[in-house]
């Protein structure tokens, strides 16, 4: 998908964005921005790609993206009603130069820092959300105090770190497209064979140097990546088609043989796919 420098629609004189997104589908391209995002699922289900991670978003989930790291989302297609996200966009500026330098904001700046590699958060969900129903109906005045208890829980909060690494590049349009191109035939073939050669076709590139040009910009070799996209869509079938067996699944998400799939799921997810089943039970 190409890695579009994309522009927050921004009011003069607004240091603070709140943006509601109601769409069957979430804007899907690929983009980055100076913003730092941070994001509640109020409906809908889907894939996000964040920097060199893949992962599931259901119902309820809260993301955080830092400046310029590149995301997508890509909606579960299929559904009964449109997903819904409520968003704040800011930057550590955007209220002056040296606002979050003062001794009073001291307690968030492991914020900022987490924020450089994006994080999903693991506790005080319910609190944030409870925060984030309230942006809507409130003053702009009112609004921005909401966002500083939100800064401060997130600072407190345990979260899971998202991109393995900070991004500060800004991708040209050759590297987006390319990207695009690649992003897209692994998401409609991955449950199939792919070799190495008929991705690096699709790139037009050697395979030798697809492999390095892969590597420099997602951090991971590019069966690394396939694999995950595969086991996350496996994880995601594992919750919602309880019906379905374990082996089912691995035929159905691009592996050939139950074992290299038990074994690539516990690598990723760090548990077995019959303890990701269990857990879903409970």
């Amino acid at each position: 998908m190409k890695v579009f420098p994309f522009k927050i629609p921004k009011p003069a004189n607004i240091g603070l964005i709140y943006q509601e997104d109601i769409e069957i589908l979430f804007y899907d391209k690929l983009h980055q921005h100076d913003e730092i995002q941070i994001s509640f699922i109020e409906r809908g289900s889907g894939t996000l790609f964040i920097g060199d991670k893949i992962c599931n978003y259901t119902q309820g989930s809260v993301f955080v993206i830092g400046s310029n790291i590149p995301h997508a989302f890509k909606s579960d297609k299929n559904v009964a009603q449109k997903s819904k996200m409520l968003s704040l966009f800011f930057t550590k500026s955007s209220f002056g130069e040296t606002f979050f330098e003062l001794d009073e904001f001291a307690e968030i700046d492991i914020f900022f820092e987490k924020s450089s590699r994006g994080f999903v958060l693991k506790s005080n969900i319910d609190a944030i959300i409870f925060i984030f129903l309230q942006m809507k109906k409130v003053s702009k005045i009112k609004r921005f105090m909401h966002f500083l208890e939100i800064l401060q829980l997130l600072a407190i909060s345990e979260t899971t770190p998202l991109s393995s690494f900070v991004y500060q590049k800004i991708y040209s349009d050759m590297e987006g497209k390319r990207m695009r191109t690649i992003f897209e035939y692994t998401l409609e073939n991955y449950h199939q064979k792919i070799t190495l050669q008929e991705v690096a076709n699709k790139a037009n590139m050697t395979k030798n140097a697809f492999c390095k040009y892969f590597k420099n910009r997602t951090n991971k070799t590019y069966f690394n990546f396939l694999n995950e996209i595969r086991i996350e869509n496996a994880s995601k079938l594992i919750m919602i088609k309880k019906e379905i067996s374990i082996n089912e699944i691995a035929y159905i998400t691009g592996f050939n043989n139950i074992s290299n799939f038990n074994r690539k799921f516990k690598e990723i997810k760090k548990m077995t796919p019959l303890n990701f089943k269990k857990l879903q039970i409970i």
